[in-house]
């Protein structure tokens, strides 16, 4: 990594703290400009409902026919209309769900100074931390996270994970097991739905034992004032797909759907899944990256969990051959995803500028 990436600008302040002391108004560090702000004061209940689609993910590879059809054309609608869907009956165990949720959240409760030990610089990001992007004066986002390193399994370091409470280790070894076979299962059904053979995508990300998986654990605060600021600032994903465990009972999500911001609220039991830039990358543009943002609430905090599926990060990534004509030519060039995900943690995220400026640069916008 660049020299640059090695150290904060400025000295991190916890989010968390911030709200704990009570404040009335937030510091204007992280009042977001007129345009980039949710329009209006968001009324948190009842959360507005988006009808993102909901798929039966079971049926995907049923013996019957009928059944695996309509799923996987299901899940390709959902991809090439929106980027974004949720999937039940996902085979990852519900109690898991919950307690790996609930660890988290115990976790962020913990004092600052606990906490603190596992503070991260921008150089793997890996640890606890409170900003993206190393621009000197950059407007923060109201949030703190633990990211970490899953996979591959030469990248993995439990003692980097906290250790209090007792069981988070564990249970973040037993997730990051059951959520990369669903990562692997989702490669699958893009793969196919693309006309190309099942395995073909997992093995342009490295194959299942060289993928990069990393897990980000959100922690955003209550806020006192939700209307100026964001949870997190528009943004498509750099990586492959991501895999994300929302916060039942606090919509914050939010997808940008035909110029139109729309709070998504959560099924039960069920993971909120979105296309990341490296597969817009892949399929030349057929699937595509989607912007959204998190909101915050001034009444309660929120913890959600997301998995990142990404690329082995030395691999080139480029079109598919096999989805590259005299018709649709080839629309990016080849980049490794360390190179491409340099961007992102150079200067935090900024909407789909920088998938968008291998074809043509463009500022950039909110939505």
């Amino acid at each position: 990594m660049m020299n640059c990436l090695q150290s904060w600008p400025e000295p991190v302040v916890r989010v968390q703290s911030l709200a704990a002391s009570g404040i009335r108004a937030i510091p204007e560090r992280y009042i977001k400009p007129p345009s980039h702000r949710p329009l209006t004061k968001i009324d948190f209940s009842p959360p507005q409902e988006a009808n993102i689609p909901v798929i039966d993910f079971q049926n995907v590879f049923s013996d019957d026919q009928r059944l695996r059809d309509e799923a996987l054309r299901n899940i390709h609608s959902a991809c090439h209309e929106w980027g974004f869907f949720q999937v039940v009956n996902h085979g990852v165990s519900h109690e898991l769900m919950k307690r790996t949720s609930e660890v988290w959240r115990e976790f962020f409760k913990l004092p600052i100074e606990v906490k603190q030990e596992y503070a991260n610089t921008p150089a793997t990001y890996e640890g606890y931390g409170s900003r993206l992007g190393v621009e000197k004066g950059a407007i923060l986002d109201w949030s703190d996270y633990f990211f970490l390193n899953y996979m591959p399994a030469s990248l993995r370091n439990p003692n980097n994970w906290p250790a209090t409470p007792a069981s988070c280790r564990e249970l973040v070894a037993e997730y990051g097991h059951e959520v990369c076979k669903l990562g692997g299962k989702l490669m699958k059904a893009f793969s196919i739905n693309l006309g190309l053979e099942e395995d073909h995508l997992l093995k342009s990300f490295g194959g299942e034992e060289n993928v990069g998986a990393c897990l980000r654990a959100n922690y955003y605060p209550k806020c006192p004032q939700p209307d100026l600021t964001l949870g997190l600032s528009p943004h498509s994903d750099p990586g492959g797909l991501t895999i994300l465990l929302p916060d039942e009972n606090v919509a914050g999500l939010q997808v940008c759907r035909k110029g139109s911001w729309i709070t998504v609220k959560p099924v039960p039991n069920a993971f909120i899944i979105n296309i990341g830039d490296q597969i817009q990358v892949l399929s030349n543009a057929i699937y595509q990256s989607v912007e959204h943002r998190v909101i915050v609430n001034s009444n309660k905090d929120r913890v959600s969990l997301a998995l990142f599926y990404n690329p082995k990060s030395d691999l080139l990534i480029e079109p598919t051959k096999q989805l590259v004509s005299d018709e649709r030519p080839a629309l990016y060039p080849p980049m490794t995803y360390n190179e491409y995900r340099l961007y992102v943690r150079t200067k935090g995220p900024c909407g789909k500028t920088q998938v968008e400026s291998l074809k043509s640069p463009r500022p950039c916008s909110e939505c």
